[in-house]
């Protein structure tokens, strides 16, 4: 994670980060990947996407094959437990889906986590119990950003510090990051993770840049700030994070 964060972030700056990220090329509307990259194939990715129709966004990414397979092994607590996830950063900015303005990296991400649930008001297995569903993939739109504390030159889902009252989306699940949990339901199949988002205008969004990562987070052991770090990366469309796919 050390290469690819800085290769983003440039100097790292959080308030840099737009102007970091303008400064790498589009090449192409979609991203292909050589196979074989990844150790996991439910994690090695061969193909990502992001497409613009009138009031939606599709994220779709392809892996090798069985896809949604693999989740993190379960360790009976929040503290130190681990995030599998299928992420699309992009250039969106925060303030689109509710977050403040310029906060980092805004990505839609497709995550399983058995020890905890952060999706308060979804039953995602239909149980009848809106909090035993972590382990069921899910959705979320999270800010990233770096933070040395998770590792030099990692990243980190943006904590809230203590006492601040940022504007958040509706949806917020409560916890002191930037996360939304909008609920929408994705779609996994033996080659291909996709996920439908309701979006004003999204066809505004057509040529803005974004990438494809497949990783794994990890709650912090203390369960304070940084919560919530990306602590390996399996696998990344562009090979270096430089986010050249377009949205179509």
């Amino acid at each position: 994670m050390r290469i690819i964060s800085k290769k983003l972030l440039g100097v790292g700056a959080v308030a840099l980060l737009s102007s970091a990220l303008a400064s790498f090329p589009a090449q192409a509307d979609q991203i292909s990947a050589q196979a074989g990259n990844a150790k996991m194939a439910a994690f090695d990715i061969v193909h990502a996407n992001v497409e613009a129709s009138d009031n939606w966004l599709t994220f779709k990414m392809r892996v090798s094959e069985k896809a949604g397979t693999s989740k993190p092994t379960p360790t009976g607590k929040l503290e130190g437990s681990d995030v599998f996830s299928y992420v699309w950063p992009t250039k969106i900015d925060s303030e689109a889906v509710g977050f403040e303005k310029e906060q980092g990296i805004l990505s839609m991400a497709i995550t399983s986590h058995p020890d905890f649930d952060d999706t308060p008001l979804f039953d995602e297995n239909g149980d009848g119990d809106l909090g035993n569903d972590g382990t069921v993939w899910h959705s979320h739109w999270v800010v990233l950003v770096p933070d040395d504390a998770c590792g030099e030159g990692a990243l980190k889902v943006k904590d809230i510090p203590a006492g601040a009252t940022p504007k958040l989306p509706a949806t917020w699940p409560g916890l002191p990051i930037l996360i939304d949990s909008p609920g929408y339901s994705p779609v996994i199949n033996e080659q291909e993770v996709m996920v439908r988002v309701p979006f004003r205008n999204a066809k505004e969004l057509q040529g803005v840049a974004f990438d494809g990562v497949t990783s794994g987070l990890r709650v912090n052991e203390s369960a304070h700030a940084p919560l919530l770090c990306v602590v390996d990366v399996f696998d990344v469309a562009s090979g270096d994070l430089s986010l050249p796919g377009k949205v179509e």
